[in-house]
């Protein structure tokens, strides 16, 4: 059984003490152990500070992107191995691997595209200058500059891979040097692809840090230069945004938490229609790749009223066609949850759904003698069902919500979630969707919009995009993350320049400005 150490302070180091153990969630099968006990994490956040940091500014934009770039090849020359691993501590499919494998090599790629673009400068001009005073001569600019801190990453484990490339590359780009801390169940993929790029020798020393297991005390080390960017419940968010050491330095906080991402179907939208087929086709992949285990994935089905039958019986053959089992085998479509503790939560969170919902397909029962499966599980609300709108299942799990199909009730519906990540609108009527869009955009990060015109154009909502903003306000976390150069703010200090426009226009405005 392998032991995962940590990569800190320029070297491999295991922690002391027992250790957690890491299991394949398809057999329940010990593979690794790994600990963090022992480890001097005011250490590793001084190393980042003191050697990365420096490190890392000195190269200028550019030169990041195309460490990036060098990144993206190392780990994708390992493609193979690191989707094996996927499936055996994941429980993923292949495809399900790819999706998460491909989707880090793919961002670190697209942000070291962006980085051909940005100034050869330390820092970035954000926006025009403008003129202060009662002539040009006293002039403002704002730049965005490096912080000097280090940027804790602590990730999910339903994206061991993504979730760590897409922070890495934003974080690395702006010149921050990154401590990663994976989520402890599916941490085997993770410490890999750390061995990879250590091995690499592409990143300067201190640039790149991994803990495998607690972050014991590492934030009550952090600074107001640090950044801590988390993703994961929004319990544990919500505990992290108010560390009193965090608070008390005022370190930017970063959160993706929960959501109960809506997927809306307008009355408009016929049975016949490629909108239709797109929208149960989205709908039964949410639901199941990843074992539903995706922070975009669908949670609530908003459906006019008189077509829950026809939606339901889609839905039903649809998810009747995913075949659940051993993620080992080419014919699985599903394996199971990542951990016994995942699964524990998902069945009490069916229970909870199922006291004012009916469950017209799967349930909590057990489907093996081992492993942690669960069935695609598929309920509609009762009138005045709570649950759905305030708990997130995280699992193969999604509501049909009856509504009115009037364009006021499915914005109630989708906003009564608190804020979430993504809501997905079907619909062939420009009027209703601009009159949705516009009433739900406020409370969601994304809106994906499906209709005839992009049925078979459009990518899936639940895919995160490097390009687009991945976040959302309220239970959502109130972060931001990707978007493009957007994905470097919370590594960049904005500082307004006030001085002489000769000076402030030429030393720091676009090229050319003064």
């Amino acid at each position: 059984m392998k032991t995962l150490k940590s990569y800190v302070v320029g070297a491999w180091r295991a922690g002391s003490g027992a250790g957690t153990a890491l299991e394949n969630p398809a057999t329940e099968a010990p593979i690794a152990v790994l600990g963090t006990e022992g480890l001097d994490f005011a250490a590793v956040l001084e190393h980042a500070r003191a050697r990365g940091g420096p490190a890392l500014r000195a190269l200028g934009f550019r030169r990041r992107g195309e460490l990036l770039k060098a990144l993206a090849g190392a780990l994708h020359k390992h493609r193979d191995e690191l989707l094996d691993l996927s499936i055996e501590n994941g429980g993923n499919t292949r495809s399900d691997a790819k999706f998460d494998v491909d989707g880090a090599t793919g961002t670190l790629a697209a942000y070291a595209e962006l980085g051909k673009g940005l100034d050869e400068r330390g820092f970035l001009p954000d926006g025009e200058g403008v003129q202060l005073g009662r002539t040009a001569r006293f002039w403002g600019q704002h730049v965005l500059v490096p912080r000097s801190g280090a940027a804790v990453h602590i990730n999910a484990f339903n994206f061991p891979a993504w979730n760590m490339a897409e922070k890495m590359a934003c974080a690395l780009l702006a010149g921050v040097p990154v401590i990663e801390k994976p989520g402890t169940p599916s941490a085997l993929l993770a410490w890999r692809m750390a061995e990879i790029i250590v091995a690499s020798g592409v990143l300067p020393e201190g640039a790149f840090q991994l803990l495998c297991g607690s972050a014991g005390d590492l934030l009550q080390h952090m600074g107001p230069q640090d950044v801590l960017a988390f993703t994961g419940s929004s319990t544990t968010g919500a505990a992290l945004k108010g560390h009193a050491r965090l608070v008390g330095c005022n370190a930017h906080v970063n959160l993706e938490a929960d959501s109960l991402n809506p997927a809306l179907l307008a009355p408009d939208v016929e049975g016949d229609a490629p909108a239709f087929d797109l929208f149960v086709a989205n709908v039964a992949l949410d639901m199941t790749q990843k074992a539903g285990q995706k922070c975009t994935a669908v949670r609530r089905i908003a459906v006019p009223e008189d077509r829950v039958g026809e939606v339901v019986d889609a839905l039903k053959g649809a998810l009747a066609r995913i075949k659940v089992g051993d993620p080992s085998l080419a014919d699985v479509r599903m394996g199971p949850l990542a951990s016994r503790a995942q699964l524990a939560d998902v069945r009490a969170g069916i229970a909870r759904l199922a006291a004012e919902a009916e469950v017209v397909l799967g349930g909590p029962a057990p489907l093996f003698e081992r492993g942690y499966f669960v069935a695609p599980t598929l309920l509609v609300a009762r009138p005045g069902a709570r649950a759905v709108h305030e708990h997130e299942v995280f699992g193969p799990v999604a509501t049909v919500v009856p509504y009115s199909g009037e364009p006021e009730d499915a914005i109630a519906l989708a906003n009564q979630g608190g804020g979430g990540l993504v809501a997905s609108v079907y619909s062939n009527d420009a009027a209703w969707a601009e009159r949705v869009v516009l009433g739900i955009a406020p409370w969601h990060g994304r809106v994906w919009i499906g209709g005839d015109r992009v049925a078979e154009q459009a990518l899936p909502p639940g895919m995160v995009l490097p390009l687009s903003v991945h976040g959302g306000p309220g239970r959502a976390g109130g972060g931001e993350e990707l978007g493009g150069l957007r994905g470097l703010a919370p590594y960049l200090q904005r500082t307004a320049l006030q001085g002489f426009q000769g000076f402030v226009a030429g030393a720091f405005g676009a090229p050319g400005a003064g």
